[in-house]
């Protein structure tokens, strides 16, 4: 069949379809059918519906919509442990030619009516409530809008490549239009991507009741067989990085824009690490993860890698770095540490990268040394050049008061030690004048060795040469 609308369901991403079944004829539950998420059936994934089954109908064979569904009947026998009376009574009354004819006639004529009444009902917008995203920890319900996979293949003219906006570790992204002329930009799971369903549940978890006008928002998702999808309001001027690092771009950067996009970046993480509800590590802040709206304001992009902090937690340990060479900071690179201070060391090589134009990763300065950028701006700063450092497609657009305090607190940000480093808060203050600004300390990837040998002795580094990202696992 074709499946009911979703609304009045719920769905579970890890319930096999046999706990859907047992969860479904559960005496206690009020529910009326459940279906596969996974359409290949045997696959994890479980929907239940709770109300009237509306918008019910047969698909033909290769229809894409095409399941199966179980719909739940009356019990039979209600009575586990009827007397032989009964049994005799009912026996009797099951053997009766009359009942034997017209019960399941009637049953089928009933089934008939109420699916012909579903199915002239207007069809209502889908919601899900996302049970699948339940953290372990948290155990809270997410509640996220579902949109189907022919709603999706609609809005992106079948995924056109025309519609292609761009492509990273998750997989593709593409411009949609839904039928009410809002604009989207479907982010969909590449079936070879090294990311997977973890970092998918992962992305929804994290920012979907997350609301600030420096993160991006998220509008849905579509899970439907092997397609999984992440629905976001679309940045008609794409990413930073398209900007920043392109020659002719970056002449539609001037500064004033350049520090808003600066500002607007540290209000994004200051809300993530200490006033969204739970504090959040991106872990992998990058130019190509600022998308820029319509007005060129700044928005905190893909959650797949972020990790979520308890009030009292500070930071953590693992055995699976990743993020983005260039942007990961010394303590999680070699030892897998990682904190609000490593999200606090990538924005400073972002602000770095922001006032010159040039990438931290593969910066070259004409032979005269082999530093990193972060190596450069500490040469200058040590030299008292600081301005030598401020991307020449700024012209004279650029304010100096305003580009010193950046690059300072660019070089404050990437602090060796994560203590040294300050707090997002008081890089807000910094960034608006507040008060003297510390003397920063020399970077620990100063030059492209320091960082090769890095490189070098932990395999637990994600190698990324074009800016997507990707994991590699060992021991340490």
């Amino acid at each position: 069949m074709k499946l009911p609308d979703s609304s009045g369901s719920k769905s579970n991403l890890t319930m096999s379809l046999e706990e859907c079944k047992s969860a479904c004829n559960n005496a206690t539950a009020n529910c009326t059918a459940y279906a596969n998420i996974d359409i290949r059936g045997g696959g994890s994934g479980c929907r239940m519906w709770y109300s009237e089954l509306v918008d019910i109908r047969e698909a033909l064979p290769g229809d894409i919509s095409r399941q199966d569904i179980y719909i739940r009947m009356p019990n039979p026998n209600p009575n586990p442990n009827p007397n032989p009376y009964t049994i005799r009574e009912e026996k009797e009354k099951t053997t009766s030619p009359l009942i034997v004819i017209l019960l399941p006639v009637s049953l089928a004529l009933l089934l008939g009516v109420a699916l012909a009444l579903y199915a002239w009902k207007t069809k209502k917008k889908s919601h899900l409530k996302g049970e699948a995203f339940v953290n372990e920890d948290q155990k809270q319900d997410v509640e996220l809008p579902l949109f189907s996979l022919s709603e999706i293949v609609k809005a992106t003219d079948n995924f056109s490549t025309n519609n292609k906006l761009g492509q990273g570790g998750f997989g593709a992204v593409y411009k949609g239009v839904l039928d009410d002329g809002g604009e989207i930009a479907v982010k969909r799971l590449s079936k070879t991507s090294n990311q997977g369903l973890v970092e998918f549940q992962n992305e929804v978890i994290c920012i979907a009741k997350l609301q600030h006008r420096n993160l991006v928002k998220l509008l849905g998702y579509c899970v439907q067989g092997d397609e999984k999808m992440l629905v976001y309001e679309y940045m008609p001027n794409k990413s930073l990085d398209f900007f920043l690092f392109d020659k002719d771009n970056s002449l539609l950067l001037d500064w004033p824009q350049r520090y808003h996009i600066i500002n607007g970046i540290a209000r994004g993480l200051l809300y993530l690490h200490q006033d969204s509800r739970l504090r959040i590590i991106h872990r992998d802040l990058k130019a190509s993860n600022i998308l820029l709206d319509s007005n060129m304001n700044p928005k905190i992009s893909d959650f797949g890698l972020a990790r979520m902090f308890e009030e009292h937690e500070t930071e953590a340990n693992t055995n699976k770095v990743v993020g983005t060479l260039g942007y990961i900071s010394p303590e999680y690179a070699t030892g897998g540490v990682f904190s609000v201070k490593s999200d606090v060391f990538s924005f400073g090589v972002l602000v770095l990268e922001i006032v010159s134009g040039k990438k931290n990763r593969g910066f070259f300065h004409q032979d005269i040394h082999h530093d990193t950028l972060l190596g450069h701006a500490w040469r200058l700063y040590k030299e008292t050049k600081l301005l030598e450092l401020v991307d020449a497609a700024l012209e004279d657009s650029w304010n100096v008061s305003e580009v010193l305090q950046s690059i300072t607190v660019g070089l404050l940000c990437v602090q060796q030690r994560p203590e040294d480093r300050p707090s997002m808060s008081s890089v807000i203050h910094m960034l608006s004048g507040e008060g003297a600004l510390p003397q920063p300390k020399q970077p620990r990837f100063f030059s492209d060795e320091t960082e090769s040998e890095v490189e070098s002795t932990t395999l637990l580094i994600p190698v990324s040469i074009n800016e997507v990202t990707i994991t590699q696992l060992g021991g340490r």
